[in-house]
């Protein structure tokens, strides 16, 4: 099976790419600077001539602050790239893994979105993904949310970092979600891939859930600081550029749930810790 992973500088895009590579099978991941996903012709080109079995796209526009501004360039990366990708993808008989976001939802449900529930977004970056999802309408669409790993910047690192720099770090407590370890999702994406399951949308992220003071407290906790460092505030009390979600629980009603979030922390964390610089007293 040869597989290609577009969008390979990235934190999720490391992980898929290790994971492969275990397989022994051949794998290329492509960076925007190898292949940028807005030049139709050269996406063509390119699928055309590799052949690949499996493509994972996880070239995405993610500053979802950044796109309330800029919509027009998000939109771009993250819907009409995948249309030109998916019919790529089409031609040359591969599979597509298109990876999307819990961010297609308002939140304003009061239990965990289903794959078949209506997407609704808030803000200019879900609108951007829920178009990605339509335009890969017929391959494999995974949403995940709360991303974290060893590559890249994320929540984690940030909490890290701050611990190091504050005596109390402000964290809100009004959203609800799973934080989702890149090592985990990339996994589920490459067994996915290789299964017999049919395309169609599928969730992936950890089982169980908690808010954003929740996991900032067991990353406190695990770095061997009092959690107590931690204070809650509410979303109100840190406004955003973008609207996020209240809730962005996802269900995972088809194919094999993840594990529960604060498992998956603790296995991650030698290696989150030690190449974030572990740091936890304040400055």
């Amino acid at each position: 099976m040869r597989w290609l992973i577009t969008g390979g500088g990235g934190m999720l895009a490391t992980d898929v790419l290790e994971r492969i590579a275990l397989t022994g099978e051949p794998v290329i991941a492509l960076t925007r600077a190898d292949l940028d996903l807005c030049e139709a012709r050269a996406v063509r080109d390119f699928v055309c001539a590799y052949r690949p079995r499996v493509v994972v796209n996880c070239a995405a526009w993610t500053a979802v602050d950044d796109a309330e501004k800029h919509e027009d360039v998000a939109m771009a990366v993250n819907g009409r790239a995948v249309e030109v990708l998916a019919d790529a993808c089409v031609r040359a008989g591969a599979r597509l893994v298109q990876l999307s976001t819990d961010y297609v939802f308002d939140g304003r449900s009061a239990r965990p979105y289903r794959e078949d529930d209506e997407p609704n977004p808030l803000n200019a970056y879900g609108r951007g993904k829920l178009a990605g999802e339509v335009a890969a309408a017929g391959h494999y669409v995974v949403r995940t949310a709360w991303l974290y790993g060893s590559a890249g910047r994320n929540f984690v690192k940030t909490m890290i970092r701050l611990a190091g720099e504050r005596e109390f770090v402000n964290v809100v407590d009004d959203q609800r979600g799973q934080p989702t370890w890149t090592a985990d999702l990339a996994d589920y994406l490459v067994r996915l891939a290789q299964s017999d399951q049919p395309p169609g949308v599928y969730h992936g992220t950890s089982a169980g859930e908690t808010t954003w003071y929740g996991f900032a407290r067991e990353i406190f906790t695990l770095l061997g600081t009092s959690p107590d460092r931690v204070r809650p505030i509410t979303t109100a009390d840190y406004p955003m550029p973008a609207a996020r979600p209240a809730n962005s629980l996802l269900a995972c009603t088809r194919g094999e749930p993840l594990r529960d979030w604060r498992a998956a922390l603790h296995a991650a964390w030698p290696v989150l810790a030690s190449r974030a610089g572990r740091q936890c007293s304040p400055a």
